[in-house]
């Protein structure tokens, strides 16, 4: 008996004829609407920012709720072909392991990422055999990629100066983005990854690790005591490739499930998870680099 979530999800081959019959929209040369990109970023930007320097825990609920957004995103994807991941073990694993994270610390995430996965697993095959390895493997794999990265957000904003921590991290990270893109744009000739990403250059990661040591070098000391401009530096060229590879993998996640974008929900920017994709991959990084920059007693 096949698991008893599939029937509420929307036709693939329909979803498909429905985005293939969508007027096109204006978009960037390297393929963004970027009026619309840039208000919902400035938008998502204010809403962090808010969150970070008013109570710490309304950012840790965003993370939470975007991981909400983030499951339901990927679930709809599996679906083009024929994945059902269960979602109700799934988004409450998620949840729980990013307060557990800031209540508890590093070993309470992996506790609650390892109570998720179990309870994936039971849940899934008390549906029934047919297909459970399948969907108990999309579940375990959303768990761990963005959720579990994703509690290292958690992690550190419950640290001293957590959202100095928080803020350092998102700006060169959203930066490595930003400076990719422009020089992509203007001088990119040379395709890093042309079977995943067409408009990704080497020229645009050049750029991109530019951008990101130069704004490290101003942020970190900045904003931590002990920190120096060459930390900030150093922890850009680190950030750089790495965010590039978050990049990249998302791209071959879409590739391989024959989808543009996650969803539509952010104009300019298709679903919360292409936003997502190199700040999942970043995080675990950041959260170890500042701890050797910003030690925490």
């Amino acid at each position: 008996m096949g698991p008893v979530e599939a029937p509420v999800v929307e036709d693939p081959p329909q979803r498909r004829a429905e985005r293939r019959t969508q007027p096109p929209k204006p978009t960037s040369r390297a393929g963004r609407d970027l009026p619309a990109a840039v208000g919902v970023g400035v938008l998502l930007g204010a809403v962090v920012a808010a969150g970070l320097f008013v109570r710490r825990e309304i950012f840790v609920g965003i993370v939470a709720l975007a991981m909400i957004i983030a499951v339901w995103e990927l679930r709809q994807a599996l679906a083009e072909r024929s994945i059902y991941m269960p979602l109700v073990p799934v988004g409450i694993g998620a949840v729980s392991m990013t307060v557990a994270a800031y209540l508890r610390g590093p070993e309470a995430l992996v506790l609650a990422t390892t109570l998720s996965l179990v309870a994936v697993v039971v849940w899934r095959v008390a549906d029934g055999l047919d297909g459970a390895l399948r969907d108990v493997s999309a579940g375990a794999f959303t768990l761990l990629y963005p959720c579990f990265l994703a509690g290292f957000a958690a992690l550190m904003v419950a640290e001293p100066e957590g959202q100095w921590r928080i803020l350092a991290f998102i700006l060169i990270t959203v930066f490595s983005d930003i400076g990719g893109y422009a020089v992509g744009v203007v001088l990119g000739k040379h395709p890093m990854a042309p079977a995943l990403s067409p408009k990704k250059s080497w020229e645009g990661f050049a750029g991109s690790a530019l951008t990101c040591s130069l704004v490290g070098a101003i942020t970190i000391p900045l904003t931590f005591e002990t920190g120096q401009w060459w930390h900030g530096a150093l922890l850009g060229l680190v950030v750089a490739p790495v965010a590039t590879i978050g990049d990249l993998v998302e791209s071959s996640i879409k590739r391989d499930l024959r989808i543009k974008d996650m969803s539509n929900i952010l104009p300019g920017h298709g679903g919360l998870m292409d936003r997502l994709d190199s700040l999942a991959l970043v995080a675990p990084v950041v959260w170890a680099a500042l701890r050797l920059i910003s030690p925490v007693t």
